[in-house]
């Protein structure tokens, strides 16, 4: 058996405070449903955090309308630290988050009446799709991008993250890996030059080559349809000598610390990675707790260093109040959840 991806299943993104930070993306992105929260130590991840085990406090957020979620993620035994430079537009790694929504105007009103920063007005991709940039108060960087991939339904305009702007020292190094691993086999588009859409951005009036990478076959397993269609976009600049998004920092300090996919069968991925040139770098094993969740996850590192985690979940919290929690080893891999019982999760919703 292969191993299959469901989609992307959260992206991870260290903060200075785990509960301000929720707070901050259920009030703009609704990212109000907690799938599990944890205080515990991680002391899995020592190849990234420098040798010694650290503890830190997790949330796992998602949107009932469908997309990603996001693993809020706050070291509590040291301070997690920020970019010691300013980070710019082809740095190497997790540079941009791309969040879906059902209206990229009205979104754009939306999020302008809530004094958020802002940092383009509406602009248009190299395909005439319409978008627009902004940073939430810990400096990251996100793009709202139309989307017609959808779960559930609702007045919140955004869905969960689509997708990652990706700085690369080697377009096509990178593009058969995010191909041949991760399933992004279709070029939407590739373009060099200077673009209006990029100007706002640190380095966006460089030359630079992008390209925008989606995948040509629907996704399978249990989460598919909440997580949904994704893309993936590669920058490449020529006017600048690029620098690590992490340099000198450890996983879990600020930022987007991973990507992580929903897999079935950890072992047939581990074997695809290693004949790919990409050996897991982390590998939980098969009994992995997070208290109100549980699974196998592993990280490898792309081209340049960004992990990308794969996570096969065992168990998840549908409602917390009643003790509702289900054993995903007993149901069918490939087939998708029914849908009332992922919608059951609004149930956890936090509301302000």
């Amino acid at each position: 058996m292969k191993p299959t991806i469901a989609g992307i299943q959260q992206v991870g993104i260290g903060v200075p405070d785990v509960h301000e930070a929720f707070k901050w993306y259920r009030k703009h992105f609704g990212m109000d449903i907690p799938v599990f929260e944890e205080a515990a130590e991680a002391n899995l991840m020592l190849p990234y955090t420098g040798g010694k085990p650290h503890m830190r406090h997790a949330i796992l957020a998602i949107n009932m309308k469908g997309g990603g979620g996001f693993e809020i993620w706050q070291y509590t035994s040291r301070k997690p630290e920020p970019p010691s430079f300013t980070l710019q537009l082809g740095d190497l790694g997790f540079f941009c988050a791309r969040i879906k929504s059902s209206d990229v105007r009205a979104s754009y009103d939306f999020l302008k009446s809530k004094k958020v920063d802002l940092i383009s007005d509406i602009v248009k991709d190299p395909v005439g799709n319409e978008m627009f940039y902004l940073r939430d108060p810990w400096n990251n960087l996100f793009q709202i991008v139309k989307s017609e991939s959808w779960f559930g339904s609702g007045m919140q305009l955004t869905g969960g993250p689509s997708g990652m702007m990706i700085g690369v020292t080697d377009i096509e190094r990178s593009k058969k890996f995010y191909s041949e691993i991760l399933g992004y086999d279709t070029v939407v588009y590739d373009k060099e030059g200077l673009f209006d859409d990029l100007k706002n951005i640190p380095s966006g009036h460089l030359t630079i080559r992008r390209v925008l990478l989606k995948h040509s076959k629907p996704r399978v397993g249990v989460f598919s349809r909440l997580l949904g269609e994704s893309e993936i976009e590669l920058i490449k600049c020529y006017d600048r000598s690029p620098r690590k998004i992490f340099e000198n920092r450890f996983w879990g300090d600020q930022g987007f610390i991973h990507l992580c996919f929903d897999i079935t069968n950890q072992k047939a991925m581990k074997e695809l990675c290693a004949a790919k040139g990409h050996p897991f770098t982390v590998d939980s094993g098969e009994k992995f707790d997070m208290g109100e969740a549980a699974g196998h996850f592993s990280y490898i590192e792309d081209p340049d260093g960004a992990l990308i985690e794969f996570v096969e979940t065992k168990k998840i919290p549908i409602l917390k109040k009643l003790g509702w929690y289900l054993d995903l080893r007993k149901r069918d891999a490939l087939k998708p959840l029914p849908d009332w019982m992922l919608k059951a999760l609004k149930f956890n919703r936090v509301r302000d």
